[in-house]
């Protein structure tokens, strides 16, 4: 396989101030992914995702195909300036998997769409984490595990991995995304 870089996603509140915590910690995660040699992924609307956008179009690591924005519509237009590439996928909510299929998953605060975004995240065997000190889902959620499957066993310390600034993210994701190598496969009998 091609030495690829490896797709982070952002999820969080598709409608924040500029002045929030959210979008803040929106923008400095989106630079940091770049920064650490990712590639960054998220719904390409506006809020968390366009702040994350414009975060990763400020790295000076950037280039051309580093932002890719999955948009729940067919519109191509709906994808905010930032997005390199615009997926209009057509799925409405339903593409809220595809983004939580990415290697890893940062969650920005968030309602009930990110919630869904952890949630298929934690299913898809996924690195999860989530900021504690945002407002939404993803301070609710973090150093918590959603339920009591065992994804990793040679990862005790798995859970939705809680932080309160992007380059603890990064380093969390630096430190764990190779381990987190195990891709759903279908739901099996033996799952839970």
């Amino acid at each position: 396989m091609k030495n690829m870089k490896k797709i982070i996603a952002v999820c969080g509140n598709a409608a924040v101030p500029e002045e929030s915590i959210n979008y803040k910690l929106a923008y400095e995660t989106g630079k940091a992914i770049i920064d650490h040699g990712y590639r960054m992924q998220c719904g390409g609307l506006d809020g968390v995702m366009l702040a994350a956008c414009k975060g990763a179009r400020a790295s000076e690591k950037y280039t051309d195909g580093d932002i890719i924005g999955l948009l729940p519509s067919f519109n191509p237009k709906s994808a905010n300036e930032y997005v390199d590439v615009i997926i209009p996928t057509g799925l409405d909510v339903f593409r809220n998997v595809i983004v939580a299929s990415a290697a890893a998953v940062i969650a920005v605060g968030g309602g009930a769409g990110t919630l869904s975004e952890i949630a298929n995240a934690w299913a898809l065997k996924r690195l999860v984490v989530g900021y504690k000190n945002a407002e939404g889902w993803s301070a609710k959620l973090a150093d918590t595990r959603l339920d009591d499957r065992v994804r990793y066993p040679d990862i005790p310390e798995d859970r939705i991995y809680g932080v309160t600034d992007a380059e603890s993210a990064l380093q969390i994701i630096d430190r764990y995304v190779e381990r987190y190598d195990t891709y759903h496969m279908g739901i099996t009998p033996g799952d839970k």
